[in-house]
């Protein structure tokens, strides 16, 4: 069975290690994001690792250290000296948030920050995270922990509900 896990590279290696993944047939995701870069002489956009130093394998028992073999390769993320699997939820709430899409028409509803809120369609159903911040009528901004980080999405308000706990 394969399992998502986030290994740390070498600094500034990711799309490097991503090729050499690519060539050996291992499943993997990089999350890309689009910067402007500012030079002293022109401007230009470039794409970056959304976590630097980052990368999601998707794997099987077998190539656990054909993975560690690979050059710039650190580590796995690991906690208590075994890597921590990367729960496909989390990775599907990345790749959301880097191809989201306008909303749908909502109906209105009262929300507060800081409550808990729980995705209850598309593919990021079951999720859960904290209200953050209020983007019009329509959408808000909720908070996920992945790998350890907190990423902030947008999410429209159809598609949330408030857990009481």
């Amino acid at each position: 069975m394969k399992i998502w896990y986030a290994i740390y590279v070498k600094s500034r290696t990711e799309k490097k290690v991503a090729s050499e993944l690519q060539f050996l047939g291992i499943e993997h995701y990089l999350p890309l994001i689009k910067r402007l870069k500012q030079w002293s002489d022109r401007k230009k956009w470039v794409e970056e690792p959304l976590f630097r130093s980052y990368i999601f394998v998707r794997i099987e028992e077998k190539d656990y250290y054909t993975v560690l073999h690979i050059p710039a390769v650190v580590k796995y993320v690991t906690f208590e000296k075994k890597a921590v699997p990367v729960p496909a939820q989390q990775i599907e709430a990345i790749h959301y948030f880097l191809n989201e899409k306008e909303p749908e028409i909502v109906d209105e509803k009262n929300w507060a920050k800081g409550q808990k809120v729980e995705i209850i369609s598309g593919s990021m159903s079951g999720l859960i995270g904290t209200l953050v911040e209020f983007k019009g009528k329509r959408r808000v901004n909720i908070e996920i922990e992945a790998i350890g980080k907190s990423l902030l999405i947008q999410v429209p308000k159809n598609r949330l509900r408030v857990i009481k706990y």
